[in-house]
């Protein structure tokens, strides 16, 4: 009767200081078998068929949404989508929330973390070198899924453009590599197969080519990455990362594959449909093409002109 009564709740509110706490299903903790995968998306509406692709992996388990701001707008959403036990959210309201054992314990317990959009900076600010930050990179180290959003994609790499100081368009990047805007930190995160990566959303309809090259930029002359891959993704299109390192875009829009490793820099438009292999970070024939920046405007072989806004 109590998981009848909850699943009819919209949402079940325990107000905290340091964060609140929302439950669509099963209040009990059930520990189910997971399988690895990563969902990146670019924000905007979401992509059904890659979101239900995420919750399934997590066997029928518990999922769990962290956020720095909104609502529980997912708890219902992912529950119509696919047969979970659960749905919780927890938005953070303060860094304190890092250090509560119920939160620590709901994260330790997911079978399935998606990080939502809003500010990528409430995440690093209030998640960098806390127990938050140990406890989702052992749920990386046991297998189960993770996905993001937008400002929750942007953390998902081993570099994140960490948006200390608000965001950054692609001009005021390339005019000044060094702005302050430009904020490049080293992840939260420890993705094996996003190391040395850089993520970016919003990427076609926000003309973010640009500043994606100056974070990859920075990262291989600051680290010792010298091998710089980046994937900038559209809006209301994701990107399907599974287990054995094989991709597939879906939604609207495509998936760039971006890599430096000396000059120029070579990009491959994925579009959705299509498939690609991550490892080799190379996808279908076709949608090649080569970058170089002149005058802090980019310029392609394939005629496009990025970083003019």
């Amino acid at each position: 009767m109590a998981r009848i009564l909850l699943l009819l709740l919209p949402g079940v509110l325990c107000g905290q200081a340091s964060y609140q706490y929302f439950l669509n299903g099963n209040a009990a903790d059930v520990k189910t078998k997971t399988t690895a995968g990563v969902l990146l998306a670019g924000g905007g509406k979401d992509v059904d068929v890659a979101v239900r692709w995420f919750l399934n992996r997590a066997g029928g388990g518990d999922v769990v949404v962290l956020r720095a701001s909104g609502t529980d707008a997912y708890n219902p959403y992912f529950h119509k989508l696919a047969a979970v036990d659960s749905v919780e959210t927890i938005i953070f309201k303060s860094a304190e929330a890092s250090r509560e054992p119920f939160v620590l314990d709901k994260i330790r317990n997911a079978e399935a973390i998606f990080f939502a959009g809003g500010d990528q900076w409430n995440y690093v600010r209030f998640w960098r070198n806390t127990l938050v930050a140990e406890a989702l990179n052992e749920a990386i180290k046991r297998g189960v899924p993770i996905g993001g959003a937008s400002a929750g994609l942007a953390i998902l790499g081993e570099f994140a453009f960490a948006a200390e100081h608000d965001t950054v368009t692609s001009a005021v990047a390339l005019a000044d590599p060094f702005h302050e805007k430009v904020s490049v930190h080293r992840g939260l995160l420890a993705i094996p197969r996003l190391a040395c990566l850089i993520t970016d959303s919003h990427f076609s309809k926000r003309d973010r080519m640009g500043r994606l090259l100056v974070f990859m930029g920075r990262i291989r002359n600051e680290t010792e990455c010298k091998d710089v891959r980046g994937i900038g993704i559209d809006e209301r299109a994701a990107v399907m990362l599974d287990e054995n390192g094989q991709a597939e875009v879906r939604g609207e829009g495509s998936a760039f594959l971006v890599r430096l490793r000396g000059t120029p820099v070579e990009v491959q438009a994925v579009p959705s449909g299509s498939r690609f292999d991550w490892d080799k970070w190379s996808g279908p024939a076709g949608g090649r093409y080569e970058l170089k920046v002149e005058a802090g405007v980019v310029k392609s072989t394939a005629g496009a002109i990025y970083g003019t806004r």
